[in-house]
């Protein structure tokens, strides 16, 4: 799978982060770099021991990785959870959790794609 046929997989925007960034090597780089971030399992734990302050830690670095990266689904899905918790709420159900989790994997899934 290409760079381009990723993004294209996910729903991102490959044109804006070709334009943010300076090569398609560098994009490359750091989008498989991006599966060592540990900021989704953070969020993951953070939300099931109910801290909603690690958990805005953790969802606000994951939403800007994400919108740095041009993962526009991913980044959509986590912003919505990092206004909840910024405010210091938790969640009222794991919608918001779900959504993020469904891209977060599908973005996974895609980045390995680039291995292959």
């Amino acid at each position: 799978m290409t760079l381009e046929q990723m993004y294209s997989a996910i729903g991102g925007d490959y044109k804006g982060v070709m334009e943010r960034l300076p090569s398609a090597v560098f994009v490359r780089r750091f989008a498989l770099k991006f599966l060592q971030d540990d900021s989704f399992p953070n969020l993951k734990k953070a939300l099931e021991a109910q801290d909603a302050p690690t958990a805005f830690r953790a969802a606000h670095t994951l939403k800007g990785v994400a919108q740095n990266l041009g993962f526009t689904p991913l980044y959509e899905a986590t912003a919505t959870l990092t206004e909840v918790l910024r405010a210091g709420n938790l969640p009222e159900d794991d919608n918001m959790m779900n959504a993020v989790a469904k891209e977060y994997e599908r973005t996974v899934a895609a980045i390995e794609q680039l291995n292959a």
